[in-house]
């Protein structure tokens, strides 16, 4: 069988029938169909589009943030451009029936990098009777609304890692020096890379239900779905799928009467699992158990599939560097231990330039399994994003050579983008190679790099730190726990 470039020959086992792990119910919330999908990889492409898209809405505008801040600009590196607040109240006035809502974590205030005052006391943008800014409160204790979604008239939805805040944009080149990388402020930022993922149809209106189900929870408020859907894709956006299924799996804890739903943690542990060939994560944090040990257990076999990671090395503030760095290096630590093969890489990305070398902050939170799983979406592999957060991912599973081929060029797109080199030539590089590890490190010579965790070669401790349980719970914390396991033993 013949490959063409980026495509491998599928795995023997997968022709008939490529691994089945979205299932309604269990490893996600809903199967939706979507005309179109892409992906889009930094903020510069995702703001752009978002532009774009929001240009055309008439009725419906929902915005669901761990954070918010409407002085950024889409479009900052366009003289001249808008604020976001000042284009979302253009768009009301332009609109008689635009409503424009958005739902940010009640937190955000105290924890997020955005100007809390506006969250708190609104600004001009916002004085007008069809635009709603809500603080969500509706969270268990130490609990965060982590979901980014944008959803326009029911018809184009956009999430992944993204929120509409400072600090997310920025251009592939990832330049040491971008002038238009700066704050609403003027200071400028490090360098930034995420993902986020485009759909519509069907998909945008599951993802509208979603968010109308957050506001009814947070607010009381009842929302009726859009009464028209129509087609505002952009125009300059190239899908990457057509015709797909997409999958939405969620997080949330449990409060109240709403029971806890952990669909992001099924659907991790089956599409992991079910790994052959080659694993490429992208995450800001990777540090929960399970995931170390279903690493651990590919590694362990002599056949098993290459695994690259890519994350963030500087943590901000000390309660994250001592759970998510400290616990990421220790599972490091632990994976290194059983890689007797050679396939293990967890790396971060870096730029070497004449004007100083500069760490690139990965804050996408991405999984590619072989050449038939995609997913996308707000969840960490920490232990809060599978059971305290409220997360959103959505998935695609590749059942044509269309789909198959698309997530293969995905991959190569997001490693030549790091690598500074045409994702075409390390496509065709891997196709002779036939390794992702091998490639990688052939092109890993140019200004743009990976550099290996210290934790990849120095010795020290493998067990998650004492408190993790508490800094990082993978459940809501309750104060009262004692008298309710005393009420069971009692009933």
């Amino acid at each position: 069988m013949n490959a063409s470039p980026g495509l491998q020959s599928p795995d023997p086992i997968f022709v008939a029938a490529p691994p089945k792990v979205l299932r309604t119910g269990d490893t996600c919330w809903r199967l939706s169909r979507s005309a179109h999908a892409a992906v889009l990889i930094d903020g510069a492409d995702y703001f752009n589009r978002l532009d774009e898209a929001l240009r055309k809405a008439r009725h419906s505008i929902f915005i669901l943030g761990w954070d918010f801040d409407s002085r950024i600009r889409l479009r900052p590196d366009v003289p001249g451009s808008p604020t976001l607040g000042d284009l979302l109240r253009e768009l009301v006035d332009q609109h008689s029936q635009l409503e424009v809502r958005a739902l940010i974590w009640s937190a955000a205030v105290v924890h997020a990098p955005s100007e809390p005052k506006q969250l708190l006391l609104g600004a001009e943008w916002d004085k007008h009777e069809r635009i709603k800014i809500k603080l969500d409160t509706f969270h268990p204790i130490y609990a965060a609304h982590h979901q980014k979604v944008v959803v326009i008239d029911d018809s184009i939805a956009f999430a992944g890692g993204m929120d509409l805040t400072v600090r997310r944009w920025d251009s592939h080149p990832h330049m040491v020096d971008n002038p238009a990388r700066v704050s609403p402020e003027g200071a400028p930022y490090a360098p930034i890379h995420d993902v986020q993922m485009a759909v519509d149809a069907d998909a945008a209106a599951s993802l509208a239900d979603m968010a109308r189900d957050r506001w009814l929870r947070a607010t009381g408020e009842d929302l009726s779905p859009c009464s028209e859907r129509h087609d505002i894709w952009p125009a300059t956006l190239p899908a990457d799928f057509v015709e797909n299924n997409i999958a939405v799996a969620r997080t949330y804890p449990q409060l109240g009467e709403c029971e806890s739903v952990t669909e992001v943690e099924r659907l991790t542990r089956a599409s992991l699992r079910l790994a052959r060939k080659h694993i490429y994560i992208e995450q800001q944090y990777m540090t929960a158990p399970f995931v170390g040990d279903i690493l651990r257990d590919h590694l362990r076999k002599p056949d098993g599939p290459e695994i690259m990671v890519l994350m963030t090395r500087e943590s901000r503030g000390i309660v994250e560097r001592l759970v998510m760095g400290h616990n990421r290096d220790r599972l490091i630590r632990r994976l290194k231990k059983h890689d007797h093969h050679g396939r293990l890489r967890v790396c971060y990305p870096t730029i070497r330039s004449e004007n100083g070398d500069a760490q690139v902050m990965v804050h996408s939170k991405l999984m590619v399994i072989d050449d038939w799983f995609l997913r996308i979406g707000s969840a960490n592999l920490n232990n809060r994003s599978m059971g305290l957060d409220s997360e959103c991912d959505l998935a695609i599973e590749a059942h044509d050579q269309d789909a198959r081929q698309a997530i293969n060029r995905l991959r190569w797109r997001l490693i030549g983008e790091h690598l500074d080199a045409e994702p075409q030539v390390i496509a065709a590089h891997a196709d002779i190679s036939g390794s992702m590890i091998a490639t990688i490190d052939h092109f890993n010579k140019n200004g743009r790099g990976f550099e290996c965790f210290e934790a990849m070669t120095n010795r020290g401790p493998t067990r998650p730190v004492l408190g993790t349980s508490i800094l990082d719970p993978a459940r809501p914390f309750e104060p009262l726990w004692f008298l309710r396991r005393k009420k069971r033993r009692n009933t």
